[in-house]
This record gives C-alpha cells, sequence and structure tokens, in this order.
C-alpha cells in the first residue's frame, strides 16, 4: 500500500442506473488502497439507487455521502458541487457512474498526485456485448486481453512508463470528468464545475480552463490508473452550442472564478 500524508474521496457521478454504479462498488472493494469516503453525485436517480447505496454502506467501511436532487434534466455540474460540499477529503478522483476500476486505480492515482496540478487520466471502451456481460455476472477482472475492448492501448498498466506519455499542461481540450483528479482546495478556488451547464457538453472543459487559468496545470496519466468505461447510449447534445460558447467565453477571457457554482448550491 502507498504510503500517503492526504485524504482521498472517490466522486462518482450517477443518473438511473444503479447495475453499473453496484459494478463501481465491487471494483472498490477491490481496491489495494481504499478511499477514505466515497462521494455519490445523484441527479435524479429512483428509489433504486439509493437502496442500492444504502446496502453497500453495510458493506464498505468507509463513509458513503449521497447527494440527490430532482430529476430536472442533465443538471451533473449543480450535483457535483452538492456532492463536494459533502467531502472533507484533501484530494477527488472523479470518476463517471459506469466506470469499472483496476485493483490499483486509487493507489496509483495516490502515487501520481502532485500539488498545483491535476490529473487527467484515461480509460480503455468495453463493448456493448461485453458490458451486458459484466453487467450480468458481475465478473470485473478486466484487462488487456478482454474481449470486447475499444482503445486497448488505454487497458495497458506500466506505471514505471506514465512518464512518458505526456500532454499540453494548459490544454483544457477533451478532458473527460470519467477519470480525473484534483485538490479540493483548488476545487474550491475556483467556484467548483459552473452551475449554468444545462444538459451534456463542455462542462468539463469549462472547469478544467478555470483550474488552468487559476495556476493549476494539467498532468496527464496513461498506464496507471486505469478504468474500463461500460458502453451506453450517448446523452442528448442539443444543448452543446450553448455550452462550447460557455467554455469558448471561459478561455478567451481566461475566466477563473465562475458566478454560479460551488458556493451557490
Amino acid at each position: 500500500m502507498v504510503k500517503k500524508n492526504f485524504s482521498v474521496g472517490v466522486l462518482i457521478a450517477t443518473y438511473n442506473w444503479p447495475e453499473a454504479l453496484e459494478i463501481i462498488f465491487l471494483s472498490i472493494l477491490r481496491q489495494t488502497h481504499m478511499p477514505d469516503e466515497i462521494l455519490i453525485a445523484d441527479d435524479g436517480s429512483r428509489m433504486d439507487t439509493e437502496r442500492l447505496i444504502n446496502k453497500y454502506r453495510s458493506i464498505l467501511n468507509i463513509p458513503i455521502k449521497h447527494a440527490w436532487h430532482e430529476d430536472l434534466g442533465f443538471r451533473k455540474g449543480i450535483i457535483l458541487n452538492k456532492a463536494v460540499k459533502l467531502s472533507s477529503s484533501d484530494y477527488i478522483i472523479e470518476i463517471d457512474g459506469d466506470i469499472v476500476l483496476h485493483r490499483k486505480f486509487i493507489e496509483d492515482h495516490i502515487e501520481q498526485a502532485k500539488k498545483g496540478h491535476f490529473v487527467q487520466g484515461a480509460r480503455a471502451m468495453i463493448g456493448e456485448a461485453t458490458t451486458q456481460q459484466i453487467l450480468k455476472t458481475k465478473q470485473i477482472s478486466l484487462g488487456f486481453f478482454t474481449k470486447g475492448l475499444k482503445s486497448r492501448f488505454n487497458a495497458l498498466r506500466f506505471p514505471a512508463l506514465s512518464f512518458a506519455v505526456t500532454a499540453n499542461p494548459y490544454s483544457s481540450d477533451n478532458t473527460k470528468a470519467c477519470n480525473l483528479a484534483f485538490w479540493r482546495k483548488d476545487y474550491i478556488a475556483i467556484n467548483g464545475y459552473n452551475n449554468l451547464f444545462f444538459g451534456w457538453g463542455s462542462e468539463d472543459c469549462e472547469f478544467a480552463a478555470r483550474l488552468i487559468n487559476a495556476g493549476v496545470r494539467k498532468k496527464r496519466l496513461k498506464l496507471a490508473a486505469v478504468c474500463f468505461h461500460l458502453h451506453h447510449e450517448y446523452h442528448s447534445k442539443a444543448q452543446i452550442t450553448v455550452n462550447e460558447q460557455r467554455y469558448s467565453d471561459t478561455l478567451n477571457n481566461k475566466v477563473v472564478f465562475c458566478l454560479d457554482g460551488y458556493a451557490e448550491v
């Protein structure tokens, strides 16, 4: 187990897919380094999600904190802010609600954590047939040779070589919160996610842009903190134009602090 002098929370964004959320809980149970808390950002799920969370509260010997609000459409930024408000962790690892974690996922993130940086990890995509098999059997020992993987390179774990994969530390483009880690103090300093993002698209990039504008650098992470993304239908892109414009405004105006964010929920 890696030594650390900071506390770690896992932040999970979920919406009406308890079968996938259970896969996450099962993969957390297998971790070589357990988090200090689990934060569930629930964008309006039904009662079956709450029942599942209560079930794993009795199984996992760590706090599970559940933030929920009414289902009024895709309001991921708001519910993430509400979940982080429940947190007491110094460092937060954010994933989507349909991610299967490699058993050393949290350990690798702890190893890679660095002050003044946030970490953008990668994920291997799982095809539809393999996804259905995982949900049915709950067999989550996945790896490079698992059938039905896309972006298979992202399933490789060679942490000693992860330093060789780099990216522009000043670029927020292509930020994906399915595997993202940051310091909570940095999150609060920029007022967290922007609550004005409704519908899917660009909310992650805009968040990362404000971190970078505040002086926090992006650290690209591959060959470590491996995870696998279950197949699902894509979200509606009805708001993509508005969201992309909001992201563009943040970039062009070097915005650091959003006026409607973490402090306002």
